[in-house]
């Protein structure tokens, strides 16, 4: 098994910074030298609805975002180690699995004296800026400037609490605004200085309600259903219990702009007059054929999908369109040559594989994560890489790549080594990733997972029956199962590769010193002073 040491690449990444850096310590550099970043964060954008993933359906194409992916690096193998919002952040902010970066559930809070990138990025001399959805309770820091989302908060006409201590709501569709706040500090920004700065996306997380720009997009399109659509999860007993199908759990008015009663129109009541009847508008023939002849059963499920699929993926062309405005921005201002974009996502997402929404589960819909770092000039275009890396990497790559180092120990290693080799896997390269989810949220049971290229093993830590007590392990062949409909845990003809798998998944847990349970209990979590907390602003 190969699980390199946290350290274990450091030594010759250094060297090969000073390659880049052309001989020069970070402090000699100036902001022409040191590479701008910029880092894009969708909320639930899954690889699938990315077309420069080219694989499962046949959806459509995300033009901005590919851009990214020609120009630069797309990593085929990418995965987030808690498939759930808010620890997923403090992953990507810490460079640590949750059992060590202190949110291991929703209820978590990032502690302000934590160590993260771009807190590093700011004290390495970079100008550092937040913009979007936060989601971690406390006020950042790190940034020296900053307008976030008030918690989760509504796509249109959004509450942002900022900085400077100021909240207020900004009228417009959430994806717009925030890009709109970026672009603002992007062009007044101090321009002697290289600059971080997250641009960081409500949408598409649910309740998937596109902007009017958007809202008339696909209306003559039936999508392809997943193979699983109508999964009866045989043999995956803990899979069974899920609350996050789109047949029993989508909510009709909310999940789907069914508007039957005026109660329902409660879902939209943050809208602007004019927004509220142009939404109307948008959905109002397709929802009275609906009530003129309502479908059932599998018909039903069937137009719950198209329904679904047609909002998520409005709200995702959204991103896009967006993340093609500050590309724009950046080739105008002459900046794109020396600036390092990254375009990720939380984790992934359930498109009706399964038959579900949502994430949670350590399978590949929601395990994966969409990663495409484009940086001209170092990184060849065009190029994709199959290594298995983590969010647990995002800190290290980041802060090496800006001639930095982490000041804390990490779980995660920097991906330089792959991103200037062509994406060529380095000898001893991770070929084992760790992940476990304990939120307990949505029915999905709380359980702890290994990958590695070929296999997949679940561990189900806390079962809540009989069934799943006698059946706390899942084994999938990727390789013959890609879409792990054959548990083969209880398969005489894979119990030595079971026996091997269980035996890495131990040393991988203590490899990565998750053995306190304590830390796993589900609760408020860690409290701080009160005035480091996020509060909805009161100017409305």
């Amino acid at each position: 098994m190969q699980i390199p040491s946290f350290s274990a690449f450091r030594l010759p990444l250094n060297l090969g910074i000073l390659f880049l850096l052309m001989g020069h310590g970070a402090a000699e550099l100036g902001a022409q030298d040191r590479p701008n970043i910029v880092f894009f964060f969708s909320d639930d954008l899954t690889t699938q609805a990315i077309s420069a993933y080219r694989y499962g359906l046949d959806l459509p194409p995300t033009p901005n975002i590919d851009r990214l992916a020609n120009e630069g690096m797309l990593f085929e193998n990418s995965f987030c180690g808690n498939s759930i919002c808010t620890p997923s952040r403090c992953t990507v902010m810490t460079g640590l699995h949750s059992h060590k970066n202190g949110i291991v559930n929703l209820s978590g809070a990032l502690d302000p004296e934590r160590p993260t990138w771009p807190k590093a990025l700011q004290q390495g001399g970079y100008s550092t800026a937040i913009f979007g959805k936060w989601h971690m309770k406390t006020k950042p820091t790190g940034f020296d400037e900053w307008a976030v989302l008030s918690g989760q908060e509504s796509y249109y006409n959004p509450d942002f609490f900022f900085s400077n201590g100021e909240g207020r709501r900004i009228e417009g569709h959430s994806t717009d605004v925030v890009t709109d706040l970026a672009l603002d500090w992007l062009r007044r920004r101090d321009k002697s200085m290289p600059f971080a700065l997250m641009v960081q996306h409500k949408a598409p997380h649910r309740n998937w309600k596109p902007s009017l720009r958007e809202l008339a997009l696909y209306s003559d399109i039936e999508f392809p259903e997943p193979p699983s659509l109508f999964d009866d999860y045989e043999s995956r007993i803990a899979a069974a219990s899920h609350k996050m199908g789109i047949d029993g759990h989508m909510r009709m008015a909310s999940d789907l702009m069914m508007f039957s009663t005026e109660k329902d129109m409660g879902v939209i009541n943050r809208f602007t007059p004019e927004q509220r009847k142009a939404y109307v508008a948008a959905f109002d023939t397709e929802n009275a054929a609906f009530l003129k002849n309502p479908p059932t059963g599998k018909e039903l499920v069937r137009w719950k999908y198209q329904r679904y699929m047609k909002n998520y993926l409005r709200c995702v062309a959204g991103v896009d369109r967006n993340v093609g405005r500050v590309l724009a921005e950046l080739d105008k201002a002459g900046l794109s040559r020396n600036t390092i974009v990254v375009y990720s996502a939380d984790q992934g997402f359930y498109l009706g594989e399964h038959g579900w929404f949502d994430k949670r589960w350590a399978y590949e819909e929601s395990l994966k994560m969409p990663l495409i770092i484009r940086w001209p000039g170092k990184v060849k275009p065009g190029t994709r890489c199959a290594a298995m890396v983590q969010n647990i990497d995002y800190a290290p790559t980041l802060l090496e790549a800006a001639g930095l180092s982490t000041n804390w120990d990490v779980h995660g290693i920097s991906l330089l080594p792959l991103l200037m080799q062509g994406g060529a896997t380095p000898k001893g390269w991770r070929d084992t990733i760790y992940y476990r989810y304990m939120d307990g949220g949505h029915g999905v049971a709380q359980h702890s997972a290994i990958r590695t290229n070929d296999f997949k093993l679940l561990y189900f830590d806390r079962p809540r029956n009989e069934a799943e007590q006698n059946s706390r392990w899942e084994l999938f062949d990727l390789r013959n199962d890609p879409q792990e409909l054959s548990n083969l845990a209880a398969d005489r003809v894979h119990a030595q590769k079971l026996k091997s798998l269980k035996d890495r998944f131990a040393s991988t847990r203590k490899f990565y010193d998750d053995t306190n349970e304590n830390v796993w209990q589900r609760g408020p979590g860690k409290r701080y002073a009160s005035e480091t907390y996020i509060r909805p602003p009161r100017k409305r």
